[in-house]
């Protein structure tokens, strides 16, 4: 077989098809731990090893390295990286996500202790300080969104917090009430002039970021011909303030959905 394979090589080097910019050989990062599944005859010392019969080519796999979880690779942040921390900071992360998301575009270096030492003494004037790495992501996600409150169209109520924390239970947050703060004026109902209307909340994240939220009034009944028209994907249909001094916020909010459409 080699044979054929060598005179193949040579009659397309001749041929100029194989030429040293087009053929590259190179070994594949590959380990495999094999295991003879019947073991060879023992020889005597001094004698020749005895003919090897096919069985004894009959192999099982052990272990295969390239497919085992590799550990976290631990590396210091260059510049910030939202998500993950600040300049100077120790992270674990994926080796595959480490090596193409930070240390090839040069936002992180390896762990080493020349390395923490260099970064643990240097004073970074315009660090970033956020209570914790996630923050940011949180922040935005919050910031983006349109918080659906249902309330009764049948019974009197006023709005208050536990109202708001029931409305972001539904969409999949734990937000406590401590961390919701009301608008300065009350909202009351059931009142069809605010239907479909929003309005502003701050939540306060970790006891030092705050984060405003637009909110929506829709009003429920329990009878199915008291029951308002659904609306299909609300949070992209403009809609009025409740205020008066949320109508900018609003507003620009507004543009932004009709350049979208």
């Amino acid at each position: 077989m080699w044979k054929h394979i060598n005179k193949l090589t040579q009659s397309l080097n001749k041929s100029r098809l194989l030429t040293p910019e087009v053929c590259l050989n190179q070994q594949l990062r590959t380990t495999f731990i094999l295991k003879r599944r019947n073991a060879p005859y023992l020889h005597k010392k001094g004698a020749e090893p005895k003919r090897l019969k096919p069985k004894h080519y009959i192999y099982n796999l052990v272990e295969h390295l390239d497919s085992q979880k590799q550990p976290d690779l631990e590396v210091i942040l260059t510049s910030y990286v939202e998500g993950l921390g600040d300049v100077g900071e120790k992270v674990s992360v994926r080796p595959q996500y480490g090596y193409n998301n930070l240390l090839l575009p040069g936002l992180a270096i390896y762990a080493t202790p020349e390395n923490t030492k260099k970064y643990l003494n240097t004073d970074l004037k315009d660090k970033r300080s956020f209570s914790s790495p996630t923050v940011e992501g949180t922040m935005t996600i919050l910031s983006r969104m349109t918080l659906s409150v249902i309330m009764n169209k049948e019974i009197p109520w006023t709005l208050e917090p536990w109202h708001i924390r029931t409305s972001f239970r539904k969409c999949g947050y734990v937000v406590p009430e401590e961390c919701i703060t009301m608008p300065s004026k009350t909202i009351k109902g059931p009142n069809m002039d605010i239907e479909n209307k929003s309005f502003y909340i701050t939540i306060t994240i970790n006891n030092q970021e705050k984060v405003d939220v637009k909110c929506r009034i829709h009003h429920w009944s329990t009878g199915i011909m008291e029951r308002l028209p659904h609306i299909h994907d609300f949070w992209k249909v403009p809609s009025e303030p409740i205020f008066p001094e949320d109508a900018e916020k609003i507003n620009s909010v507004n543009k932004e959905l009709e350049e979208k459409k």
